[in-house]
């Protein structure tokens, strides 16, 4: 029997509110089922694997006192503001079901007469437009599914922070970042945070049942405070880059790819994957092979196709049709 639980943050620190998240992760029992509710305040939160020098305009957001912050979860850069509301569905992974996730979300908005439909892997759009972007992580039997809801975010400020890759833009047929979002507010002016908060209180207690514990965090609790440590220190959120010597990226139906390399009499001393695929692991130890190699298609050919072993087919193929192409 699931013991649905909500909590929520106290807080607007996206450090914070990454480190509970995290915390809960990890304390979560195999019975237990958590709505997580945050908000983050002027703040750009990136990808697992995302290089945070090309994702968005960190120097102009600090400037404006906002946050940079890098979840654990893979994906593609958002912005946040209190104008958003952040949700997470915490569980082992026995009680995932992504279908009962999204209909916490979809009856929340039915509520508003707001009818939503979900887009891929990860989005979900209302009259075509994105307004709930998700991402994923999994660890070990456990799991969490999070992701934002625009109700009445700044619009300019997410598209001023925000620097897609040229290439992301046109492979998906769009001029701009303000053109495929929506606040769900544009569609009915009285939603507020509040009240859509309260509709997927109501919505998770009718689908996984009444709420066994419900906590605001808004405390000192060492193991939090430590995992926020982590979450704000340079390391994590812009990682110890070198200056790379060349580049390559691409973009395929499962994500963008980058792969960076730092040379030395043309042997790759150094080598960094950038990626916003969903999988967080999936080029986790890809790297390693390629260090001591020399710079020559036909010796990162050998070592892609035994890298690439065990990712699933398309990716293999993309991932290695990619490499066989470089012009090097």
């Amino acid at each position: 029997m699931i013991k649905p639980i909500l909590i929520e943050s106290g807080y607007d620190n996206p450090w914070y509110n990454l480190a509970l998240e995290e915390y809960l992760f990890n304390t979560i029992k195999p019975d237990e089922l958590i709505l997580y509710l945050w908000q983050n305040n002027n703040t750009v939160v990136i990808g697992r694997n995302q290089n945070a020098w090309k994702e968005c305009d960190y120097e102009k957001l600090e400037n404006n006192g906002g946050k940079l912050a890098r979840r654990l979860s893979g994906g593609g850069a958002v912005y946040h503001d209190l104008g958003n509301l952040n949700f997470t569905f915490i569980m082992y992974k026995s009680n995932y079901n992504m279908e009962k996730q999204l209909s916490v979300l979809k009856n929340a908005l039915k509520h508003f007469n707001i009818n939503a439909e979900f887009s891929g892997r990860n989005d979900m759009l209302i009259g075509g437009k994105k307004f709930s972007g998700h991402a994923y992580y999994f660890k070990d039997n456990k799991a969490y599914h999070h992701g934002t809801l625009l109700v009445n975010s700044d619009l300019e400020k997410l598209s001023v922070y925000l620097n897609p890759s040229k290439k992301k833009i046109e492979s998906k047929g769009i001029d701009s970042v303000r053109s495929r979002v929506t606040n769900i507010a544009d569609i009915d002016k009285d939603i507020s945070i509040y009240r859509l908060a309260n509709a997927l209180k109501r919505s998770f207690e009718t689908i996984y049942g009444s709420i066994s514990k419900y906590k605001v965090y808004d405390s000192d609790n060492l193991d939090i405070l430590n995992l926020q440590d982590k979450y704000s220190s340079w390391d994590w959120v812009y990682g110890k880059s070198p200056k790379f010597d060349i580049s390559f990226s691409d973009r395929f139906a499962w994500g963008e790819i980058e792969i960076a390399l730092s040379l030395k009499n043309g042997i790759i001393t150094d080598m960094q994957v950038y990626t916003d695929a969903m999988d967080t692991g999936l080029f986790e130890d890809f790297s390693s092979g390629f260090i001591g190699s020399k710079l020559s298609k036909e010796a990162i050919s050998k070592i892609c196709e035994k890298q690439t072993q065990a990712m699933p087919d398309d990716i293999r193929n993309d991932i290695n049709n990619f490499i066989n192409n470089l012009d090097i």
